[in-house]
This record gives C-alpha cells, sequence and structure tokens, in this order.
C-alpha cells in the first residue's frame, strides 16, 4: 500500500497534476453533485465518489512521502505546491472530515434542496486543498480568500431577504483577512521570498514584527478566536447545521490552526514567554473563558454548541501560544479532537432537528429512549469535549494544561474554569435533551422522534468511534501524525505524567457534577441547571450586557460606523446650507442694501470714493512697512 501511495504522490507531483486532482476535481464534484441535486441516489452516490478520491489522494499525498511541484500560469506566476509532513497531515484530516460531514449534508437535505449547499462545499474543499499545499504564499492567500467566499455563499442561501449574518461574517472574517493580506506583504519584504519553505525562523523585528503580528490576526480570524467570533452564533440561527459542522466545526479550525503552527513552528522565531508568545496565549485563554462562559447559559443546542466551537479554539491556541513543545503538540492534537467530537455534536444537533424541528431545549425533553444510538454518540461526544479521563479530549487538555501552567499560573487556572463550565455546560445540555420524562414540541407527536437514517447516523457513530479510538490509542495521533510531522521528538502519549495536574482536572470535573445535581434540585430541572450562575449577583449584570450584544466587538465597529456615517451626513447638509443658503442670502441681503444706498444722491457718491481712497491709503502703507 505504501508503494502504492507513493506513486501517487509522485503523480502529483507532476506539473498542474496536483491543481487538476485536489483542486479543480473537488470543485467539478461541487458542479455534478449540483445538478444531480434531484436525484438523490446519483447524488449520494457522486458525492461518495468524490469525496473517496480526495481522501485517497489526501492519503497518498501524507503517506507517499509529500508534493513538491511547481508550473508556471500565465508565464508571470509561479505556482507552487510542497507539502511539509504537517500540511499532508492536515490535508489528510481535512478530507476525513470531509467524507463525513458530505455525507451526513446529502441525508440532512431532502432530493431537491441542498444542492447550491453542496456545490459551496465542494469548492471549499478545493480552496482548503489550495491554501494547505501551497508553497507561494500569494497563492494561499488567494485559496483562503476563496473560503470566505463561499462561506458568504452559503450563509446568503435561504437568507437573500435577510442577509444580516452573511454581512456580518463578509465584515469580520474580511477584516481578519486584511491582516493577513497585510501581513503577507510585510512578510515577503522581511523574508526577501514568496516561497513559504524558504522562510525560516525569521527575526520577530520590524517589518519581520509587523508580518508576524498582522498574519496571526489572520489566522486568528479564521480560527474564529476572539475577538472575530461573534458571527458564529449568529449562523447558528441562519445557517443550515452542516454549515456549522463543515465551516466552525473542522475547515475553519483546521486552516488557522495550521497557519497558527506554522508561524510559531517554521516561518518565525518565536520563543517561550517572548511577546508574540504572551499575546497569543492571551487571546487563546480570553477566548477559552469568554466563549465557554457565553455557551455555558445558552438554551438552544445549536448555539451553545457553537459557543463551544469559539470557546474550544481557544485551548488550541492557548496551547501553541505558549511555544513550549508540549503545548503546541497539546493545541494540534486538540485540533484534530475537536474537528472530530464538534462536528459530531452539530451533525447530533441536526439529527435532533430532523426529528423534533426544532434545536430549543425548551421545547423537547427526553428523546434518549427514543434515538438510543444518536443518544451514545452524543455521551462519547460530551465526554470527550469535557476531558473525562481516558477520552480524547482528556489528553490533549492535559497537554494543554501542562504547557499554560509551565507559562503562567493564570492561563492554567482560566483553562480549569472553562473545563468546569464545559463539563457543566454538557450535563445540562445532557439532561434536558436525552433523560428524563419524554416531552415533544407542539405538533409533533412522541411517535415521530425515532433514530435517524443510516446516511446521517454512520458519520455520526463513525466519529464517536475515532474519538474512543483516539482517546484510547492516543500514541498515533500524538507520536505519529503530529509530533512526527512538527519533528518534535520529545514523546508526550500515554497518560499524563503529572498525576497532580490530573487528580486537579477530575475534581475539577466532580466539581461540575456537583454544582449540576444542586442546580437541577434547586432550580427545576437539567435546563435551568446553572441559573444560579447565570443569575448570580454580578454575573447577571453581565451577562445582561453580553446578552444584548454590547459585549460585541462588530457592535462597537458598526456603531462607530454609524457615528462616522451621521458626521458625514451632518457636514453634507452644513455645507449644502451655506451654498444653498447662506451664500444666497448674503448675496440677497447685499444687494438689497446697495439698492437702498444707491438714491442719486451726489454727495454720498462722493464720500463713498473718499472712504475707498482712504481705506487703499491705509493698505498700502501697511504693506509698505
Amino acid at each position: 500500500m505504501t508503494g502504492l501511495f507513493t506513486s501517487v504522490a509522485e503523480f502529483l507531483s507532476r506539473p498542474y497534476m496536483f491543481i487538476a486532482f485536489m483542486i479543480a476535481v473537488p470543485a467539478l464534484g461541487g458542479v455534478l453533485v449540483w445538478l444531480l441535486r434531484r436525484f438523490g441516489a446519483a447524488r449520494f452516490i457522486v458525492s461518495l465518489i468524490f469525496a473517496l478520491s480526495n481522501l485517497f489522494f489526501a492519503a497518498s499525498v501524507y503517506y507517499g512521502g509529500g508534493v513538491n511541484t511547481s508550473a508556471p500560469f500565465l508565464r508571470a506566476l509561479q505556482l507552487s505546491f510542497i507539502t511539509t509532513e504537517f500540511s499532508a497531515m492536515c490535508l489528510f484530516a481535512a478530507a476525513v472530515l470531509f467524507l463525513f460531514v458530505s455525507a451526513y449534508s446529502l441525508s440532512y437535505f431532502k432530493a431537491g434542496h441542498g444542492g447550491v449547499f453542496m456545490l459551496y462545499y465542494f469548492i471549499s474543499l478545493a480552496m482548503v486543498n489550495g491554501a494547505l499545499a501551497s508553497d507561494n504564499i500569494g497563492m494561499m492567500l488567494f485559496f483562503w480568500e476563496g473560503l470566505l467566499c463561499t462561506l458568504f455563499g452559503i450563509l446568503l442561501i435561504g437568507n437573500l431577504n435577510n442577509p444580516r449574518t452573511a454581512i456580518k461574517a463578509l465584515a469580520i472574517s474580511g477584516t481578519a483577512d486584511l491582516f493577513m493580506m497585510l501581513g503577507i506583504v510585510a512578510t515577503i519584504q522581511a523574508a526577501g521570498t514568496v516561497s513559504i519553505s524558504e522562510m525560516s525562523s525569521l527575526p520577530v523585528t520590524k517589518m519581520g514584527a509587523l508580518g508576524c503580528v498582522m498574519m496571526l490576526l489572520g489566522a486568528l480570524g479564521k480560527a474564529g478566536a476572539m475577538p472575530f467570533h461573534s458571527w458564529i452564533p449568529n449562523a447558528a440561527s441562519d445557517a443550515p447545521t452542516p454549515f456549522l459542522a463543515a465551516f466552525p466545526g473542522s475547515f475553519e479550525k483546521i486552516l488557522g490552526i495550521y497557519l497558527i503552527t506554522r508561524i510559531f513552528t517554521d516561518m518565525y522565531d518565536i520563543t517561550p514567554g517572548s511577546a508574540i508568545s504572551v499575546f497569543v496565549s492571551i487571546v487563546g485563554a480570553v477566548t477559552l473563558f469568554l466563549g465557554v462562559g457565553m455557551a455555558l447559559v445558552q438554551k438552544d443546542m445549536k448555539r451553545l454548541l457553537s459557543y463551544h466551537a469559539i470557546s474550544q479554539v481557544g485551548y488550541m491556541i492557548l496551547g501553541i501560544g505558549t511555544a513550549l513543545p508540549v503545548g503546541i503538540v497539546g493545541g494540534t492534537y486538540h485540533m484534530l479532537n475537536n474537528i472530530l467530537y464538534k462536528s459530531g455534536l452539530f451533525i447530533v444537533a441536526g439529527a435532533i432537528e430532523k426529528r423534533t424541528k426544532t434545536t430549543d431545549l425548551h421545547n423537547f425533553h427526553g428523546i434518549g429512549r427514543k434515538m438510543p444510538a444518536t443518544t451514545a454518540c452524543f455521551i462519547i461526544f460530551g465526554l470527550s469535549i469535557a476531558g473525562l479521563p481516558g477520552t480524547n479530549g482528556f489528553f490533549s487538555k492535559e497537554l494543554i494544561f501542562d504547557a499554560a501552567l509551565e507559562t503562567n499560573i493564570v492561563f492554567y487556572i482560566l483553562a480549569l474554569v472553562g473545563a468546569f463550565m464545559t463539563a457543566a455546560s454538557f450535563l445540562k445540555l445532557g439532561g434536558a435533551a436525552f433523560f428524563g420524562r419524554l416531552r415533544t414540541p407542539d405538533g409533533i407527536d412522541e411517535n415521530e422522534i425515532r433514530e435517524v437514517n443510516a446516511g446521517m447516523l454512520t458519520p455520526m457513530c463513525a466519529l464517536a468511534v475515532l474519538c474512543l479510538a483516539f482517546g484510547v490509542y492516543n500514541t498515533y495521533p500524538i507520536d505519529t501524525l503530529i509530533g512526527k510531522s512538527l519533528k518534535i521528538e520529545e514523546s508526550f502519549s500515554g497518560w499524563p505524567h503529572s498525576s497532580t495536574l490530573v487528580i486537579i482536572s477530575c475534581a475539577v470535573l466532580a466539581a461540575a457534577v456537583a454544582n449540576h445535581i444542586y442546580g437541577t434540585r434547586h432550580n427545576g430541572g437539567a435546563l435551568n441547571a446553572v441559573d444560579h450562575i447565570h443569575y448570580a449577583p454580578g454575573l447577571k449584570q453581565v451577562y445582561a450586557v453580553a446578552e444584548a450584544g454590547y459585549l460585541d466587538p462588530y457592535r462597537w465597529f458598526m456603531g462607530a460606523v454609524n457615528v462616522f456615517s451621521a458626521a458625514c451626513t451632518w457636514i453634507e447638509r452644513g455645507v449644502s446650507w451655506i451654498y444653498d443658503k447662506a451664500v444666497p442670502g448674503i448675496v440677497n441681503g447685499v444687494g438689497n442694501a446697495l439698492r437702498q444706498y444707491s438714491n442719486g444722491s451726489l454727495s454720498r457718491y462722493l464720500i463713498t470714493a473718499l472712504v475707498g481712497l482712504l481705506a487703499l491709503i491705509a493698505i498700502f502703507i501697511a504693506a509698505i512697512r
């Protein structure tokens, strides 16, 4: 099998072959799936063929030694694709997730629907492949921006008359991409080359400092870190659930974390404790803490998961931001774990939405006995994201905790508080949605609540199995996938080396369980299990301000734009008043005064001439002095 992969990788290294088979072919697949949107079986088969072929090519790139190819384009531009082991690993991860989410998406949308979404989704895969493999940093930006275009297009589906979320996503992500453009220009200037493979340990000084910071801001924005996050909860209300699994759940995390990791490990010379390291760690800690704080109080499943998508990226950024090998491995491992359980959780939400027609937790309760396989998958995903010992999320979080504590105890405390709130929110979600007495939404008979079809259930179960495998056998993802690809020789697999940190983490999870038991009894049910935190003195006011949107940076920006627009309108009206009313009024007034003055009196004319002459003499004397 290795020989086959090597042969395919060599084939893809020929001029234009990578472009043809990993960029053009996925885009062509999207067109075909769109054309077959009314033919359910044919649509599914064609989609599966293209997804599997992309997985085969991605596996060949990873296991076959990578791709190194270059070809001219219009004589002026050199198309260069060079994969490192890390970028090849990310290509492989994106291909696996694309296969699962595309299978789920086709089952989610009925025949005749979802064609435009699948078209954009396949084109997005082409953009991701191009961005991950591009060696020319300008071409990487092209594919990076292409993903923004498809994201905007998907958010407009069904929302042409109410495009607020699409515009918000475009404005926020576009701002981050503008930072990226500036960073790329500065980085090229600092490195003296457009080839990423030739950029190694650039000094973070002068132009290099500008390039490093701006590129990091662009990557943080793509990953969904604060303050570039606020469009994601809005998308939970306006976008179809497959979008949440595909973009905030996987594609954008892969691209953003990929670039942050390359900046820290390859492109720039960033050391632990440096200004850049501290800055990125702070962004990660703030993102994980505030994101999970908002997730804790949500009572709609998709909005709760969307805030967790923000929070979880904070853990990744915190780990990588420490610039310590244990943190970089932990953050990257958490990225792989997150795209497994987070995409799985969004698929679970889609399955529930399919049967109940809602994800509002007020409207249903105790559906676990009706959907046992979905419930089992949710339990695995929930335990993984909460970090129960033995799960994949536990091992990646422990590595991040280790790096955070070594860097600054404040980062470690914030990460622990985030772990507590994560566990508490999923205990609330599980208790409200799956357990207890069955209650269905109005208009939905309890017999209609049943397990979803195999097309939705299979990717859900496959992701749950991978979560278990990445926890039980973490040597493969930590040492083989991540450590080898990042050329980190130290092994961090197996059970965490610090028993003390494990005991503290277990105590935090036990506290979350105790909090859930107390909250359920005190507040009248699992759905209200964290209301005593939500409405605690002091926190109640903070949450009220946050839920009203007053802490949203996008709202601040739009407020500033509105103020600027009002000021411009006031100035324009003032200028118009001067020209339309003030000047004509003055002219008319002077004219009327002159007409009244000119009454034919010779003495008045002589006096006027004399006064004018004296004025001219005075001006002349003042000038010669």
